[in-house]
């Protein structure tokens, strides 16, 4: 990685850790978990591919890179409950944390109003 590479990879770094309140998610997740998150994202973001496997379809890198870059601490922490609860196998967690960041926006509403409605009307038997 030339000079010119490691300036641009700094500032999507710095940009992200701001964008999803670093030094928050270590405080409640740990350094480790959230340095994970934090160097997916700009693994993904800095990527010179044209299209990027999420969730086993290629997907242009632009629309990729400008979902990942418009995540905020919510999403995150969405991300890594979402994480917690999971009980499946995961073969390639790589993936599965990079399909999960991708998917966040779009299904993190749902998610919370179906929890909601479950601890209000649900019956668990």
């Amino acid at each position: 990685m030339d000079s010119e590479e490691m300036d641009i990879r700094d500032a999507y770094e710095e940009l992200i850790r701001e964008n999803i309140g670093f030094d928050v998610l270590c405080s409640e997740y740990g350094q480790d978990r959230a340095a994970e998150i934090l160097n997916l994202m700009v693994d993904t973001v800095c990527s010179g591919k044209k299209k990027i496997i999420v969730g086993g379809e290629p997907i242009s890198a632009d629309i990729v890179k400008n979902r990942l870059l418009k995540l905020d601490l919510f999403h995150i922490q969405y991300v890594f409950e979402c994480l917690d609860k999971n009980t499946t196998k995961v073969r390639n967690i790589r993936q599965y944390m990079l399909a999960t960041l991708f998917n966040a926006p779009s299904t993190m509403n749902h998610y919370y109003s179906a929890e909601i409605n479950h601890d209000m009307y649900g019956n668990d038997g």
